[in-house]
């Protein structure tokens, strides 16, 4: 094991770093998310592609418009010729078409076909149901504090 990720496992099995109780509950928040952001993953196997181009479909649905391979690349947080081969995939799957860019005939402008947001959509309907039905037994009072709980995360999420 490398000296960084030890170093790295340790702070994380101390606690928090500063001993602050917003750090305390930010890596009791950031644990939640991610094992949320995981049960719900499951029900993406049913759309039968995997999580790299469902994620960068999801970013050209929801953008509302054409993007270039860099500023996909760049929302995915991945080199342009790793986006360059998800893109082709995604293409030849019928999930996404290309052209070239009116203002630059070197690059191109990628959006989402509509099979690619009806497949997304119906995603996003799975794990939202599947939400739904795990909030179904909550008592009223329990959906009033996730309701505040979200308005509070929303604003949160503002200064990230």
């Amino acid at each position: 094991m490398s000296i960084g990720k030890s170093k790295t496992r340790a702070v994380a099995r101390d606690g928090p770093r500063d001993g602050s109780r917003e750090w305390a509950l930010a890596d009791r928040l950031h644990s939640a998310a991610i094992h949320l952001l995981r049960r719900l993953r499951i029900q993406d196997l049913a759309s039968g592609i995997g999580p790299a181009k469902l994620s960068a479909l999801s970013v050209l649905v929801f953008s509302g418009r054409a993007l270039s391979l860099a500023e996909l690349a760049d929302a995915e947080q991945v080199k342009n010729p790793t986006m360059s081969r998800l893109v082709s995939d995604m293409q030849r799957e019928g999930l996404v078409r290309t052209q070239t860019s009116k203002q630059d005939a070197r690059s191109i402008q990628i959006n989402a076909t509509p099979r690619g947001r009806e497949l997304l959509l119906a995603g996003k309907q799975r794990r939202v149901d599947s939400l739904a039905k795990a909030m179904a037994d909550l008592q009223a009072a329990d959906l009033e504090k996730l309701e505040s709980c979200l308005e509070v995360l929303k604003r949160m999420i503002r200064k990230i």
